[in-house]
């Protein structure tokens, strides 16, 4: 199961490529299995809500990660759904109370409902101008969710579901059932040590549920250890070897080779709690059907309870919709509209325009203090209390522009800049200098701004048209200005 961004929305969940979330600014992470992190990384720089207890494992990593990792016993390459180590910048991290409603902005409000899955698992409820909608990540239903207020009579627009075992052939037993399971297949084998094979995080509740059965320690190694403290167990681990005579290790190391050896020095059975189907490669293997996820009766129940407009595996799986189409809310066909609404799409508009107000040749156009090309004129309201007239001041003879090198069509500075050249390279040729006036202005009506269309207005400062470019009405005036020049420049 990999993330999603939600079409319609602002909203990504456990998806973690910027590039490829189009509008998406609000991130969510779920839980903290591998399958749900790929991609997270120390570069991530977006906020990252979370459940507190994710949000402490998450700080965890940080902390191992510094250390550097620990030593890695022989065996293969770490399962996929095992938990990752995504060494998140701290600042970036933000918990969210489970069970409370968070109003992130404007356009979205988020509770987060425990999934039932795994140590800080939980399921989003979103709510705004797209709708309500249910994403449940990873979960195991509970009849225990009906009683959940925020859900209880709530419709539900879209629900993203968790489909995982939604296969009618392939039933699953309760937890609690597949907890005694695996303690009759101990008691069955007296004499053996016993090897529970678990990712690294999850089936914690079954292996304390072992211990207390059996009244001994839970071996793990050192860094499960420390896990297994913050996330605040019962104290039936110990990292001590010999201690117990069950043993928690990563579940690829459940495999022919390792139950030969270990069953070269002491008798031992291995036992994999999950729910899909797994391949026996030693007769001492026993996988147990214990799973994190909800079965296919489950799924019926909650989405016949629920019943939601739509429903939207997260495993991709055609016949699935299918299944619970008959469950689905009477008012179904009218669904909500996936386009991106109004209020988020005038956000992302708004974002956009900030970004690409000014061009870098404008910016350097507005700076106060920079050569300007031909005569800018400022913004009016800064300077009423000076009095109108013009101001001789001469031409700069380099062709300046803070962005000199942009190559952008229609950008105005480069354009002026490049006309001016062209002028100025004509004066000199004439041996001919043209004097021009700066003029500032109180902010008045449009009868006292003067005429000739001297002025252009680009966004509240005041652009000075060059002469070569002024409209074809002023060219009278502009012979009568040089040939009144050159007659000075003759007189003696």
């Amino acid at each position: 199961m990999g993330g999603r961004v939600l079409p319609g929305t602002p909203i990504a969940v456990d998806f973690w490529s910027v590039r490829r979330a189009g509008g998406a600014r609000l991130f969510f992470l779920s839980h903290m299995h591998a399958d749900h992190t790929a991609g997270l990384s120390g570069t991530w720089r977006r906020p990252l809500y979370c459940s507190p207890l994710t949000a402490r494992l998450l700080h965890h990593r940080l902390q191992v990660g510094a250390r550097g990792p620990a030593p890695l016993r022989p065996g293969p390459a770490r399962p996929r759904h095992g938990c990752a180590r995504p060494q998140v910048p701290r600042c970036w991290i933000r918990p969210l109370e489970v069970g409370q409603s968070h109003a992130l902005g404007e356009e979205v409000t988020v509770t987060l409902l425990d999934a039932n899955h795994c140590p800080g698992a939980v399921m989003f409820l979103f709510e705004g101008a797209f709708g309500t909608i249910l994403y449940t990540g990873d979960f195991r239903y509970a009849s225990a969710m009906r009683r959940e207020p925020l859900l209880r009579g709530r419709r539900i627009d879209r629900l993203y579901l968790d489909t995982t075992h939604c296969r009618p052939c392939q039933p699953l037993p309760s937890r609690s059932r597949a907890a005694r399971q695996a303690a009759r297949l101990i008691r069955a084998h007296p004499s053996h040590r016993v090897v529970v094979g678990v990712y690294s995080l999850g089936k914690e509740a079954l292996l304390v549920e072992l211990a207390v059965e059996f009244g001994t320690w839970v071996v793990v190694s050192p860094s499960r250890l420390e896990e297994m403290r913050l996330l605040e167990m019962p104290n039936v681990f110990t990292a001590e070897e010999g201690a117990g005579w069950i043993r928690a290790v990563d579940v690829a190391e459940i495999r022919r080779d390792t139950l030969v050896s270990w069953n070269m020095t002491h008798p031992t059975i291995a036992i994999l709690p999950t729910g899909r189907p797994v391949k026996i490669t030693h007769p001492k293997i026993f996988p147990i059907p214990y799973s994190d996820h909800s079965s296919f009766s489950e799924l019926c129940e909650f989405v016949k309870w629920l019943k939601p407009c739509s429903v939207i595996p997260l495993v991709r799986d055609d016949m699935c919709q299918a299944y619970f189409q008959k469950y689905l809310s009477s008012d179904h066909q009218a669904l909500p509209d996936l386009k991106i609404p109004k209020p988020v799409q005038e956000s992302l508009q708004q974002q956009s325009k900030t970004k690409t107000r000014r061009t870098v040749c404008q910016q350097a156009l507005f700076k106060r203090h920079s050569v300007s090309q031909g005569v800018v004129y400022e913004s009016p309201e800064k300077h009423t209390e000076e009095p109108d007239g013009p101001r001789g001041i001469k031409v700069p003879q380099q062709n300046f522009c803070a962005a000199a090198f942009c190559s952008k069509e229609g950008c105005t500075g480069c354009h002026v800049s490049k006309e001016k050249g062209k002028e100025e390279q004509s004066g000199e040729q004439s041996g001919v200098a043209i004097a021009t006036g700066a003029v500032r202005q109180s902010p008045v009506s449009d009868e006292h701004v003067p005429s000739g269309n001297f002025l252009q207005q680009r966004n509240e400062s005041y652009l000075l048209v060059p002469l070569i470019v002024l409209k074809q009405n002023s060219s009278q005036e502009f012979d009568r200005v040089v040939e009144d020049f050159l007659r000075r420049g003759e007189a003696p």
